[in-house]
C-alpha cells in the first residue's frame, strides 16, 4: 500500500506543473494582455507598461514563470482588487462556506442516488425503473441555476418555507471561529444556530446536488445490474444466505467500486456549480466571491482561486485513488 501511495503522489508532480503552465499561459493569452484585462477602458501605454512593470510581465517568459511557480507554492496570488486584501485571505475565508455547501450537497447525491440506484436495478425494466432512470436524465438535463431560482421561488418565496439567501439569519448571534457554521454551532453549544446554518443550506445544496444525484443513480443502477448477473451472487443465493446478507457482502460491496470513484469525480461537479448556486442564493463564498471577482476584472483573484480550486480537484482524486485501492486490492498490484 505504501508503493502504491508513494506512486500516485509522484503522478501528481507532472500534473499540478502542466496546470500551472496551463494557467500561466492562459492569463498571457487574454485579450491585450493582464494589464489590459486589470485596466480596463482605464488602459493608456503608459498606464500599461507601469502595471506590467509591477506585475514583472516586461521580464522573459521563463522568468515570468518561475516567479509565478515560486510565488503559487507560498500561496502567494497578490491583493484582491475588490477589497485590497491579500487572495489567501479572502480564500481563507470564503472556502468553508464553498466547502460546506459541496459536502452538503455530496451528502443529499449520494444518501439519495445510491439507494435510488439500487432501488431501479433491483426492478430493472419495470415501471420504478423507467421513473428512475427519466428522473435521471432530467436531473442531468436542467441547468442548476434554472433549478436554483425554481427551488427560491417555490420554496423560499411563495411557500415561505425556507430563507431566500445567505448563510445565516443577519439577526442571530453566533461565533464562527472555524468558518463552518454548522461545525461552529456545534463546537460553541450553540445548537440553534447550527440548526438555522443547516436550513439555510437546503435550498442550495438541493439545487447543487440535482446533477451529481442524477450521475450516482445511474451509476449504481448499472453497476448493480451487472453484479447481480455474478456467478458468485447467484452462488450465494443458492447456498440460502439472507437477502440482506447477499446484498450487503457481495452485491453492495462489489457495485460500489465504480460509484466511488464517480462520487470523488462530482467534486469537481460540485466546486464548478458553487459559482452558480452561490450566486442564486447570495451564499457567501468562493463561488460568488469569484464571480464577483470575473465582473471586477479582480485578475489577482481569478488567478488564485482558479488554481486553488484546480489543485483540489487534483488532491481530490487522488484521495479516491487511495479509497479505491483500500476497496479493491487488485488496484495496489496493477
Amino acid at each position: 500500500m505504501l508503493r502504491f501511495v508513494v506512486r500516485r503522489l509522484l503522478q501528481l508532480i507532472p500534473i499540478l506543473l502542466g496546470l500551472s503552465i496551463l494557467l500561466f499561459a492562459w492569463v498571457r493569452a487574454l485579450p491585450g494582455g493582464p494589464a489590459q484585462a486589470l485596466l480596463g477602458e482605464k488602459a493608456t501605454p503608459a498606464a500599461i507598461e507601469q502595471i506590467e512593470a509591477q506585475l514583472g510581465l516586461d521580464r522573459p517568459l521563463w522568468e515570468q514563470y518561475l516567479q509565478f511557480l515560486g510565488r503559487a507554492v507560498r500561496l502567494d496570488f497578490g491583493a484582491s482588487l475588490q477589497t485590497g486584501r491579500p487572495v489567501i485571505e479572502e480564500m481563507a475565508r470564503r472556502f468553508p462556506a464553498t466547502i460546506e455547501l459541496a459536502v452538503a450537497a455530496l451528502v443529499i447525491a449520494v444518501a439519495v442516488g445510491i439507494p435510488l440506484g439500487y432501488m431501479a436495478a433491483r426492478r430493472y425494466g419495470t415501471w420504478l425503473d423507467n421513473v428512475l432512470v427519466s428522473g435521471s436524465l432530467l436531473g442531468v438535463t436542467v441547468p442548476i441555476f434554472f433549478l436554483a431560482y425554481l427551488l427560491k421561488l417555490v420554496f423560499a418565496v411563495q411557500l415561505g418555507w425556507l430563507p431566500t439567501a445567505g448563510r445565516a439569519d443577519p439577526r442571530a448571534s453566533a461565533d464562527h471561529p472555524t468558518g463552518f457554521y454548522v461545525l461552529d454551532g456545534i463546537l460553541t453549544g450553540n445548537l440553534p444556530a447550527s440548526g438555522d446554518a443547516l436550513i439555510h443550506l437546503i435550498l442550495p445544496a438541493t439545487a447543487l446536488a440535482s446533477i451529481p444525484l442524477a450521475v450516482i443513480v445511474r451509476m449504481t443502477r448499472a453497476s448493480v445490474v451487472n453484479v447481480l448477473h455474478e456467478d458468485y451472487v447467484r452462488t450465494a443465493e443458492a447456498k440460502g444466505l439472507l437477502p440482506g446478507t447477499v446484498t450487503r457482502r457481495h452485491v453492495l460491496r462489489n457495485s460500489m467500486l465504480p460509484v466511488t470513484t464517480v462520487i470523488g469525480l462530482q467534486m469537481g461537479v460540485l466546486l464548478a456549480g458553487a459559482v452558480l448556486t452561490e450566486t442564486v442564493f447570495a451564499f457567501s463564498g468562493v463561488g460568488k466571491f469569484m464571480a464577483d471577482g470575473i465582473v471586477a476584472r479582480d485578475f489577482p483573484t481569478i488567478q488564485g482561486f482558479i488554481l486553488v480550486i484546480a489543485v483540489s480537484y487534483v488532491l481530490i482524486n487522488m484521495i479516491v485513488d487511495f479509497v479505491y485501492g483500500l476497496l479493491d486490492p487488485r488496484v495496489r498490484v496493477s
